[in-house]
């Protein structure tokens, strides 16, 4: 074919094609417009045949000669390459429609559930139901979520309800108007254990819903006691410090990260009490700034020495008499800070990041990621000391400097004979006076003799400006788990951020998709026979 003829005949090529690719997919996935399907076939067929009616002399000479036969055997061959080719496609599409697998090609790994939740989700001795209430144009958002759940454990069943199609489910299970204009996710246990969240978003959505998960298929029933009196760092609940629970210094947030984990949490003011209440799994010493009294101490020691297990965070220079306490356990506070100018928050020599942990540790094995100390000191465990390891160490360019005071005189910073070289140690954990016991680390539950101890020359890693930076909520709530002998509760839990992402309806998801798959490639193969059709006249021109 030659001139217009031919102009006409790539053209029916590329509708007659695409028609027949778009219905293909359409058998896969009903979202192609069936007019764009038939308009396509159609138009296909009258410039084909406009084409050969254009050109029914040259085809006769063509057919009878022998580049005709040869023509017609490669262009034969080709035709049946082409349909092989989209037989294979179609092929491939019906297998990824019935054997599926996620790829998450994220830096972070954002769009892959966290070690906690596919823990959890492995455990469940029951079947669980999601019940997500959304409006046509949350839908896809949390269906992408809540989809994560079911692929990964058979026992996760999803469904999708929107309120206004079913007000009898929404009157039934008492949700109201405002929580449903927010969304809601409805989950429910085999065995009728059931609850709704509301408060959720995006950025926090695994989280809060692992959480709720937990909630209803685990229950520690342990307490956990935060002490108040010496300037510790309060928790949220207090009546008279409740400004300064919500601000970023308080413990707020790691209150409620324990909270999460199913544990009871409950400030302790040990000066009116005799002991350290009986029904206490952990008590968390975050931040003293005043001494305790001779009898708070002494219940400390009957404490731990008990059983007990005890967290102690105390920031450098800090005025309070727990020191005596922990060198009987072994463990000195050094008076200094560290300082590291390679691997630091930016700009703040002072806020050391490490990820130089205790691989043989439960609370840190499985620490991938560092953790932020934002003005922390060192700490040295006495070589007598039984059953007490070190946790965590700073950066080989780390120093802990001791001239404090020469150093705020001066303005400036530098290491000297006095300092201590990285790296340094700055956690400690163990079993005081028991030996034996801290061979076995992985106990979960704390010798009948002796308690445990997780001490920090830090308190402020865990405030609610740092505890959700890096891996430090994680090594909180880990302490916490290792402390109270819930072993089997450590884990890696999900991160708070997640990638941006713009949302849109299913309409508008479809349109997008159509325009992707369909419209741009068919004009793009228009241009490309328009191109050559030029280039082929311009040539023949010349």
């Amino acid at each position: 074919m030659t001139g217009v003829a031919a102009l006409l005949a790539g053209l029916g090529v590329v509708a007659i094609g695409f028609g027949l690719l778009s219905a293909l997919l359409a058998l896969l996935q009903p979202f192609t417009d069936p007019l764009w399907i038939a308009a396509n076939l159609v138009i296909g067929v009258v410039l084909l045949g406009a084409a050969v009616f254009m050109s029914l002399d040259s085809l006769r000479e063509r057919m009878r000669s022998g580049g005709g036969r040869r023509a017609g055997k490669y262009g034969t061959s080709a035709v049946v390459g082409t349909l092989l080719g989209i037989v294979i496609l179609g092929f491939l599409g019906f297998l990824s429609s019935r054997y599926h697998h996620r790829f998450d090609l994220s830096e972070a790994g954002v769009h892959t559930l966290s070690q906690q939740t596919m823990e959890l989700l492995e455990g469940l001795d029951e079947d669980v139901t999601m019940t997500g209430f959304f409006s046509e144009m949350q839908s896809p958002e949390a269906s992408a979520l809540l989809d994560r759940y079911a692929f990964a454990s058979d026992r996760v069943s999803i469904r999708y309800v929107d309120p206004n199609d079913d007000p009898l489910l929404v009157e039934e299970l008492g949700l109201d108007a405002e929580a449903l204009s927010r969304g809601v996710i409805h989950i429910a246990l085999a065995s009728g254990e059931q609850t709704s969240l509301s408060e959720f978003s995006a950025a926090n959505f695994e989280p809060d819903v692992t959480n709720a998960l937990v909630k209803l298929v685990k229950s520690t029933g342990k307490k956990v006691y935060f002490l108040v009196g010496h300037n510790e760092r309060p928790i949220a609940g207090e009546s008279e410090e409740d400004a300064f629970a919500a601000s970023a210094e308080s413990y707020g947030r790691a209150a409620a990260a324990l909270a999460n984990e199913t544990y009871t949490v409950e400030s302790l003011l040990l000066t009116s009490l005799e002991a350290v209440p009986e029904d206490a799994s952990a008590v968390v010493i975050a931040g003293p700034t005043r001494p305790y009294l001779p009898h708070e101490l002494a219940a400390l020691e009957a404490y731990v020495a008990s059983g007990g297990g005890l967290f102690v965070a105390i920031d450098p220079r800090a005025q309070t008499n727990l020191y005596d306490l922990a060198a009987g356990w072994g463990i000195r506070f050094g008076d200094d800070a560290i300082i590291d100018r390679q691997a630091a928050l930016f700009g703040q020599a002072t806020s050391p990041i490490t990820d130089d942990y205790a691989a043989s540790h439960p609370i840190t094995e499985r620490f991938a990621e560092p953790t932020l100390f934002p003005m922390t000191r060192s700490l040295e465990v006495a070589e007598d000391a039984a059953g007490i390891d070190v946790l965590i160490r700073t950066g080989e360019a780390s120093w802990a400097e001791r001239s404090l005071d020469a150093s705020r005189e001066s303005g400036r910073v530098e290491y000297d004979d006095l300092d201590v070289p990285g790296p340094v140690p700055i956690a400690v954990a163990g079993t005081p006076g028991g030996a034996a016991s801290a061979h076995d680390p992985h106990g979960d539950a704390p010798p009948a003799s002796t308690g445990r101890v997780v001490v920090l020359g830090d308190s402020d890693f865990a405030s609610n400006q740092y505890i959700d930076t890096l891996r430090n909520k994680d090594l909180f709530v880990n302490a916490i788990n290792w402390l109270a002998g819930d072993v089997a509760r450590i884990t890696i839990r999900p991160n708070m951020s997640r990638a941006s992402s713009f949302q849109m309806s299913q309409d508008e998801f479809r349109r997008i998709q159509f325009l992707s798959l369909f419209v741009l490639p068919e004009a793009i193969a228009v241009v490309g026979v328009l191109v050559w059709w030029f280039r082929r006249k311009a040539g023949g021109a010349a």
